[in-house]
């Protein structure tokens, strides 16, 4: 049985795990961010939680393309409240943050999971989770949120993904980071147009390196809307379609706005491709 480790849990990866997204800012892309309304968060993840989510992301700083980054302070603020009050709830709790500093206070607070898309490379990332147990998702970007979209380039997308992920797992190894505690993300949309988007996702069991496991996260994303037309408010179909495919291709972790649509999909996924009859089994 392969099994990711988590913090206070350890997580059963034989069937694609759902992450339920919270965003904490006010001015995410997807429309649902919080800002600093810690009720109306904490209302969100139960929600998110009793739907189905296996893992709670909780985000603080918006990371849509264009954006300017966020102030220690200020990320802290509206994060810190809401992992309080998740923080006794019998569920995973990832952080989505690249700031060492920030790992350390929201791992002392009782997270599970650090989500960083700047894989670990800022000064002191590495050292704030490496002597813990908490989960580490190392995820690929061409840039930064400000620039990433404005022009990536790459020779070879697939090949390019696959060697900065093999060079962060070898960081992660060198910091005594133990694998069960690693998951990658190739970064769909990071740094990527559509055609990137495509090839990653065609090839998507290549990048499973190391046997880790892979997360996914298109939800809602602009490629989606490229591909149907639809604007962000119609591409919860899409969201859905691309979740199955994912998982069909082996991903383990499903990052989503929409969990209980998800949820639904990937139980049908699963009881039609003979693996079982509900999600949860």
């Amino acid at each position: 049985m392969s099994v990711l480790a988590c913090g206070r849990f350890r997580l059963s990866l034989d069937r694609p795990l759902i992450m339920g997204i919270v965003n904490l800012t006010p001015d995410s892309f997807s429309g649902d961010g919080l800002g600093r309304d810690t009720a109306a968060a904490i209302v969100h993840a139960r929600a998110q939680w009793e739907a189905g989510a296996d893992i709670l992301d909780l985000g603080a700083e918006s990371t849509r393309p264009g954006s300017e980054p966020t102030s220690l302070q200020e990320e802290l603020d509206r994060l810190l409240p809401v992992l309080e009050a998740l923080r006794e709830w019998d569920v995973p709790i990832s952080i989505d943050t690249y700031k060492p500093e920030v790992m350390r206070a929201a791992l002392a607070a009782g997270a599970d999971m650090i989500n960083d898309i700047n894989a670990l490379r800022a000064p002191g990332a590495l050292e704030a989770v490496a002597a813990g147990n908490c989960g580490i998702c190392l995820m690929h970007m061409q840039g930064e949120p400000r620039n990433m979209q404005q022009n990536p380039v790459y020779a070879d997308v697939v090949g390019e993904v696959r060697a900065f992920l093999a060079e962060r797992i070898a960081a992660c190894r060198v910091a005594g980071i133990a694998d069960e505690r690693l998951v990658l993300d190739p970064g769909f949309g990071f740094g990527k147009h559509l055609a990137h988007n495509l090839e990653l996702f065609a090839r998507l069991p290549e990048l499973a390196l190391e046997g880790l496991p892979l997360l996914v996260g298109v939800c809602r994303k602009r490629m989606l809307g490229e591909i149907t037309g639809r604007p962000l408010d119609e591409r919860l179909a899409a969201s859905l379609a691309a979740a199955v495919v994912a998982a069909g291709k082996g991903a383990k972790i499903i990052r989503v706005h929409d969990v209980a649509a998800t949820r639904d999909a990937l139980a049908v996924w699963n009881a039609l491709d003979g693996k079982s009859t509900a999600i949860g089994a």
